[in-house]
């Protein structure tokens, strides 16, 4: 019977601890959000943030949805989403090796054309298939001149607003429709007996850049592993320094991807035992005549292609959409999302030769079809990198619904971004054992001073969300992307 009374006694003293604990159980969303934002929100900084509720098509939160942000790369998502969503979406990037004469005996009387259709993705083994394809034609002479056509473009190399010194670090490459591996050398240095030079390897493998071996292996004195160039005077000497205590890789982007390109390309071709003899007489006012670092490619020119009765193409490469849309979204890749907007541009105005003007018109376009007035925002680059770019987290959520209601969209786009804790730029976010794990689907975006997450979350009710977090002037970004992650796991409760 005391037992009884005893448990009786608790009941009655524990009762408004428990209802206490009820209520915080089902304490609204957005309280618990703004909870987030008066004591977790990094000191000095701000946020705007977007969710609407994909599933019972509502809104479920706002804080200053409307505010204008700079997106970082979350910039991607508005260029990806209005790519996808074109009708030729599905059309591969591709470059192609076409000439125009007879081919007589061993020797080809005619040109040669490079034409590049601005894939990212091209690498060393595409290059390789290409010229492999040009070797097996029945000629190892030229007599004529070999052209890089790149008129898919103007010669602007960087976006509007991109900083001067953030070369030659690999994410702001020069930008062209010829692109070998990203316009970026990798180098590998491997260790030697302490004090020794370290063994460098570099890819891809071209006369077009020299090296300057300034390392010491085993060292610590050295100081810290390093790759640059002479980029202040447009420069293509690469200087390794520091110590090389174990197998190191470094990256630095090349100046003038297009020569770049063309230089290895007439390089291969020379080792495939094909030679180019120029004709004699003075070069066509349609065509650019460029300083060549060595001999050994001092035969090919940049002008265009217009096909003829001549014309036969020779070799081709292509590289799937979803391929660069996985590199976009899994590793934020700017030259990827720049590629994007100049095919955009090519395939919404019906030019032939594009700025990122006309790439940004289209996705213009399609912010007024949404309901938004276009000159409300600012949109001057296709990747986020220019500090020019201004929209809200209510613009993101409303192309990541467009997104949603286009099937043939969404597939696309929802399978190539980062998982929380799984890969991408999320793979260390979101650890096991938190609501976000494996349940967000969202695109990052980041630099000095801005952190924003934007995409899909599954809440535990099944419901599909759509959100956008947009943190500005937060110095710490481990504390903004803590933040975020915290937003995330309410919506997901």
């Amino acid at each position: 019977m005391k037992r009884i009374l005893l448990l009786l006694i608790l009941s009655v003293c524990l009762l408004p601890l428990w209802a206490q604990e009820a209520v915080a159980l089902v304490k609204p969303l957005s309280a618990r959000i703004d909870a987030l934002i008066e004591h977790k929100l990094p000191a000095g900084s701000n946020v705007a943030i977007s969710v609407y509720d994909l599933t019972a098509g509502k809104p479920l939160y706002g804080y200053q949805a409307d505010k204008l942000s700079r997106p970082a790369s979350t910039m991607k998502l508005l260029t990806t989403i209005t790519a996808l969503a074109r009708p030729e979406a599905d059309e591969p990037f591709r470059t192609e090796v076409w000439y125009q004469g007879t081919i007589e005996r061993d020797t080809l009387q005619g040109d040669v054309y490079v034409i590049g259709g601005f894939d990212p993705e091209f690498d060393e083994e595409a290059l390789d298939s290409l010229v492999a394809a040009v070797a097996r034609f029945p000629f190892s002479v030229i007599r004529g001149k070999v052209y890089g056509d790149v008129s898919m473009k103007d010669s602007l190399y960087w976006g509007s607003g991109w900083l001067w010194d953030d070369t030659p670090y690999s994410f702001q490459p020069y930008l062209s429709p010829l692109m070998l591996n990203k316009g970026v050398v990798k180098v590998t240095a491997t260790p030697g007996e302490r004090g020794d030079s370290a063994r460098l390897e570099c890819t891809p493998a071209s006369s077009y850049y020299t090296l300057t071996n300034k390392t010491q292996s085993r060292t610590p004195s050295a100081g810290r592993f390093r790759v640059s160039r002479d980029w202040l005077v447009n420069g293509n000497n690469i200087t390794v320094t520091g110590n090389v205590d174990a197998r190191r890789t470094g990256t630095v982007n090349i100046f003038s991807s297009q020569d770049f390109f063309m230089h290895t390309f007439m390089e291969r071709l020379q080792a495939r035992g094909i030679r180019c003899i120029p004709t004699a007489g003075a070069e066509s006012e349609a065509f650019e005549t460029v300083v060549k670092p060595s001999a050994v490619a001092s035969s090919y020119l940049f002008g265009e292609f217009r096909r003829d009765s001549l014309s036969v193409r020779m070799a081709f490469y292509e590289t799937p959409v979803q391929d660069v849309v996985k590199q976009i979204m899994k590793e934020s890749d700017n030259l990827n999302a720049e590629a994007m907007l100049c095919r955009l541009g090519v395939q919404s105005s019906g030019k032939k030769r594009v700025s990122a003007e006309d790439g940004l018109s289209a996705v213009r376009m399609l912010i007024k079809k949404l309901g938004h007035n276009p000159d409300r925002y600012n949109l001057a680059d296709g990747c986020g990198l220019s500090n020019y770019n201004y929209i809200s987290p209510e613009l993101l959520v409303s192309f990541l619904r467009y997104a949603y209601s286009r099937t043939d969209v969404f597939r696309k786009l929802y399978k190539a971004l980062p998982i929380g804790g799984v890969d991408g730029t999320l793979e260390f976010r979101m650890k096991k054992g938190t609501p976000s794990h494996r349940n967000v689907h969202a695109k990052t975006g980041s630099f000095t001073a801005v952190n924003c997450l934007a995409g899909y979350l599954k809440a535990r009710n099944g419901h599909e969300i759509a959100f956008a977090v947009m943190n500005q002037n937060a110095l710490s970004g481990r504390e903004a992307r803590a933040f975020q992650d915290a937003v995330c796991d309410e919506v997901i409760r």
